[in-house]
């Protein structure tokens, strides 16, 4: 799909005002055009990813609850992982790190905040319960993942400021992919963990009370589809997703320009709102049903994959498609993704839960949502591809990638 600058909308007839260049009315409706496509693919990919999260669901009743519930996480974040390759090919690195940071806080504050809410105000009388080593780990590997994404930046400012020397200027980029490698270490490290030497700690537990409705629960959990039902209408909708994926990641900037908007905002937020509308439903309902194991399962589970594999990989591809991306995400991005990390470990660290704790992981999101919708990238900034991209028109923006 062909995508128009702002210098190609305007046209050789046109007029200039105050604020810039119109183009004509022919060329302000393919821009429109390019709105409704991004609009609606993002739209179409809301029931797509439900009915994704429903396969693995079914997929997960063959190959038993530990395994189903990676193989959840995995395919949860099949949305995620796709943008992002596409938004590789198209050489879009500020779109890639962006979406994938915005994935890690939605996970982290938006689906977490809002399941510990409501399962605190349907148990308004007591506290949840849940296992304490399950957020532990998760939460360790986060904290590495952010180390990791803190040090291209450490370095570079260090350089800037004349406290160190580099031997090259591309000390960063390999910097980058030497912790790229080390986070997925550390992430088949904690697959082999999981899976294998420690799996009682992500099995879900029964909770006192709640009998009848277990039973009741599993008799109900029987599969609806075949494994091989299940696998191929899985591989069909996740060509649907990517379809629908290139078109988003395609119309992003005319639509950032149009919406007045920044990419950032659109990538951290909006974006990943939808990729995490199935598991945002699921993670609720657990949290409802007082199975607050299997929600931090979800949440957590989801954010650690994506910050120590998707992440990493990311990085490692780009490397092999000749694409310079490191893990410099910028100050902003990566201050916020740390303080998430710090207000959800904190909030986790007693193994109880109460709706104020999904408030304040609420309000967190919020608060990090203001402050990219107020920023804006400087038009004709060259991105981290070395292409130029032109910023939607306002007041002074700030540098994304």
């Amino acid at each position: 799909m062909r995508l128009w600058t702002n210098s190609q909308i305007c046209t050789a007839k046109r007029t200039v005002d105050d604020k810039g260049c119109a183009g004509t009315s022919a060329d302000h409706s393919r821009l429109w055009v390019l709105v409704w496509v991004f609009a609606l693919s993002l739209i179409g990919l809301i029931p797509l990813a439900e009915r994704v999260s429903f396969l693995t669901e079914q997929l997960a009743l063959y190959t038993g609850p530990t395994i189903g519930g990676l193989l959840n996480a995995t395919c949860g974040n099949a949305t995620e992982l796709i943008i992002a390759l596409f938004a590789l090919m198209q050489g879009k690195i500020e779109v890639v790190k962006c979406s994938l940071l915005g994935s890690v806080l939605s996970n982290l504050l938006l689906v977490l905040g809002t399941s510990l809410f409501c399962g605190g105000i349907k148990n308004l009388g007591s506290e949840q319960p849940y296992d304490r080593k399950q957020a532990d780990v998760n939460t360790g590997l986060l904290v590495l993942g952010v180390l990791c994404q803190s040090l291209p930046l450490l370095l570079r400012y260090a350089v800037s400021s004349g406290e160190h020397a580099v031997a090259t200027d591309t000390t960063v980029l390999e910097l980058s992919r030497a912790c790229s490698f080390v986070m997925l270490l550390a992430y088949v490290a904690y697959l082999f963990f999981q899976l294998k030497t420690h799996r009682q700690l992500f099995e879900p537990h029964d909770v006192e009370g709640g009998g009848e409705e277990e039973e009741e629960e599993e008799e109900e959990e029987e599969a609806v589809l075949g494994f091989g039902s299940a696998l191929f209408w899985l591989i069909l909708m996740t060509v649907i997703i990517s379809v629908l994926s290139e078109y988003v990641v395609g119309t992003i900037e005319p639509t950032s320009k149009s919406w007045g908007l920044s990419v950032s905002f659109i990538s951290i937020i909006l974006l990943p709102i939808v990729g995490n509308a199935a598991e945002h439903a699921g993670a609720i309902i657990f949290a409802l049903k007082n199975k607050l194991d299997i929600t931090l399962g979800v949440a957590l589970g989801s954010a650690t994959q994506i910050s120590m594999f998707v992440v990493p990989l990311s990085v490692l591809v780009a490397w092999i498609m000749g694409i310079q991306m490191d893990l410099d995400f910028k100050l902003l991005e990566t201050g916020s993704l740390f303080i998430s990390v710090v207000v959800t470990a904190f909030a986790l660290q007693d193994g109880t839960s109460h709706y104020l704790k999904g408030v304040l992981l609420l309000l967190c999101y919020i608060v990090i949502g203001a402050c990219f919708f107020v920023t804006r990238q400087p038009a004709h900034q060259p991105n981290s591809s070395g292409s130029l991209l032109d910023g939607p028109m306002g007041p002074m923006n700030v540098q994304i990638a």
